[in-house]
């Protein structure tokens, strides 16, 4: 779904002023055609069922004065409409539209048949297929010169960047198709091809941003009765609160968005919002109202061709049975939803399901696969994270230059103005002369000052990049990126690698609130950080698990540090949060061998940390097991190590 915002109020109030001069343009113009097919775009932003019947009147007046290019532009509505109805009746759009082509006198018009057969493919979540297409659609309307064309193509190609985790290239196909749009004429497009941004900006992680420009949009959209629009932006909205786990306002959202789509009789947007309302009922361990709901969107969507929309309520769905015990059909919906997001390439949503399958594996015993399941999520979390970042900094990039152009624009435009001035009246060319190189030294000023804010920034989103938000320690990025370092030394004598897991987390967060559990996260951080001297460092890998890296220490000497850790944890005082409750934490440990990378290490401490949760929690356990530097004793921790390995195998 596509979701329409605005970064500046003056766009919000030219869109909604054009958006009613269109309207009355199309009623007056001579060609009723061409009034038609325009109330029909206008239309499929407000109330698609009209935009349907106004090309389809459209359609009718052709059978008398036959035009191939008004028939092609109708039947690029019409296949709008249908890509998210009926895929036969696409389908049968496109086929006509690519007979008529040869016939065509807007050769630009090529790209819209494109447009509609790349429609088709992402209904079925054939993303790299729909991309080619768009791809082909960019090369005709540029060659063309056709400027309508080239912004619906940038757009539509822009979305599906941003579907695949290519956000730079997504935010330059949008931006581009955004001014294209209001070049020529198309203000309410433009609206869409922002709102689209922010869907950028919430898969970035940037929820504020997302959801001032959301906000924003919402205001202009119910003010001009554009319910499809507004369905959808409150859709997205509801979305931003679900990452944020701010479940009571994401189910507000998401009804409100049902209510909607029940109104305009909008299918798709009922089994979405019906969705979103199920995954909120599992975050609230309301696991079989979830699957009512899910029931009610399966049956909507029978009738909706959107492969994606049914991989989410098979994840949403396993997630639930999962809760339920009902783990065999559990783990037969998360796979198939795996199978799905896999073919579409859709990384953000595919790190979900690994997430859901390890659980579900774990509940039914299955701890080896499990364990592959979960290593499969954490690669894969790991490659987002590298992706995410780096696309950060891409963005950031585009967003800086369209600003310094915007500025240059505007800048060479006053020069301009004066220029002419000074043609016009030729006795003030010295003052005018002085206003020039006054503006000159401005825009020196100001190209310094932006340079400056960008070395800036950058060095400030590095620091964020390698630092933990919620405790200020280094995150998983830095400390990995540390130990590299530390296991390329030639030198290098033994190294050890503690995980380190808060036991029965959930509960805490469950019966004290997430503000208590942020508090323990810290405390146990800072305790960490305090425990240990260079050359030893830690760091928070993610929720309630840390590491703990130990160059230059034995064996013994770490497993003496581990439990001491384990013990002193446990005797910490929480009463001010906690009362009587203690915390224990669980320890899985390794030593670093040749050739052993961060990888390799990680997989054999998270081995370590699985025997240790298995064993019973609040204990230390190695991997591979060792024999200790006092002859003849083993470490009790090793023992129950082998035991466990034994056990899980």
């Amino acid at each position: 779904m596509h979701f329409p915002l605005i970064r500046r109020p003056v766009l919000f109030c030219l869109g909604a002023f054009l958006l009613v001069t269109a309207n009355w343009a199309a009623a007056d113009t001579k060609d009723p055609v061409e009034a038609l097919i325009a109330n029909s775009k206008l239309a499929m932003r407000g109330d698609p069922e009209v935009s349907k019947r106004d090309a389809e009147a459209a359609l009718d007046l052709l059978k008398h004065t036959p035009n191939v290019d008004q028939e092609i532009r109708a039947r690029m509505q019409l296949c709008d409409y249908y890509s998210e109805r009926s895929r036969p009746k696409a389908e049968q759009q496109a086929q006509l539209m690519e007979a008529l082509l040869p016939a065509v006198q807007r050769k630009g018009l090529a790209a819209g048949v494109l447009h509609c057969q790349g429609q088709i493919q992402e209904s079925q979540a054939n993303f790299t297929e729909a991309l080619n297409l768009y791809n082909q659609a960019v090369t005709i309307a540029r060659k063309n010169s056709d400027g309508e064309m080239l912004a619906e193509s940038l757009f539509q190609r822009g979305y599906v960047f941003g579907l695949q985790g290519q956000y730079a290239n997504g935010l330059a196909d949008l931006r581009e198709a955004q001014t294209l749009f209001d070049e020529v004429g198309l203000p309410h497009a433009a609206m869409t091809a922002l709102s689209s941004v922010a869907t950028l900006y919430n898969r970035l992680g940037d929820y504020d941003q997302a959801m001032h420009i959301y906000q924003r949009a919402l205001t202009v959209q119910h003010k001009n009765n554009m319910q499809r629009e507004e369905l959808v932006t409150t859709y997205n909205m509801g979305s931003v609160e679900e990452h944020l786990e701010h479940w009571e306002k994401a189910k507000e959202r998401f009804n409100a968005a049902l209510q909607l789509g029940e109104q305009l009789n909008y299918t798709r947007a009922q089994a979405y919002a019906l969705r979103g309302l199920a995954v909120v009922a599992n975050s609230t361990d309301e696991p079989e109202e979830a699957l009512e709901l899910l029931e009610k969107a399966s049956n909507l969507q029978l009738d909706v061709p959107d492969s994606r929309l049914h991989a989410q309520i098979l994840q949403a769905r396993g997630t639930a049975l999962r809760k339920l015990s009902r783990t065999s059909e559990s783990i037969a919906a998360l796979e198939e939803a795996k199978r799905i997001f896999a073919q579409a390439d859709s990384v953000n949503e595919l790190s979900n399901v690994y997430t859901q399958l390890a659980l579900a594996y774990a509940q039914a015993g299955s701890w080896r696969k499990a364990y592959e399941v979960r290593t499969q999520g954490q690669q894969l979390s790991e490659s987002m994270l590298h992706n995410q970042l780096d696309q950060r900094f891409a963005t950031l990039k585009i967003e800086f230059d369209t600003a310094n152009k915007e500025k240059e624009n505007a800048l060479l435009l006053r020069e301009n103005a004066a220029n002419q001035k000074a043609l016009e009246h030729a006795t003030t060319a010295h003052k005018l002369q002085t206003v020039v190189i006054a503006l000159s030294a401005i825009l020196l000023i100001l190209l310094g000052t932006m340079v400056w804010h960008q070395r800036r920034g950058k060095h400030h989103m590095h620091s964020l990049a390698m630092t933990d938000e919620l405790t200020g320690v280094p995150n998983r990025r830095s400390v990995l990126s540390k130990l590299g370092n530390v296991l390329e030394k030639s030198d290098l004598h033994s190294c050890a690698m503690l995980i380190i897991d808060i036991d029965h987390f959930k509960s805490i967060n469950d019966r004290y609130g997430h503000p208590i559990g942020d508090e323990i996260i810290k405390v146990t951080a800072n305790h960490l950080r305090l425990a240990v001297n260079d050359p030893a460092f830690s760091g928070r890998l993610g929720g309630e698990e840390f590491v703990l890296i130990l160059p230059e220490h034995s064996a013994d000497l770490a497993l003496t540090i581990a439990e001491n850790l384990r013990s002193k944890v446990a005797d910490l005082d929480l009463s001010h949060w906690l009362g009587e409750r203690r915390i224990t934490i669980s320890i899985g440990m390794t030593m670093a061998v040749s050739g052993d990378s961060t990888t390799s290490m990680l997989r054999r401490a998270d081995s370590a940390l699985y025997a240790a949760k298995h064993a019973g929690r609040n204990c230390v356990r190695v991997e591979p097991p060792f024999e200790s530097a006092d002859k003849g004793i083993e470490s009790a921790s090793n023992k129950e190590e082998v035991a466990a390995t034994e056990s899980l195998a």
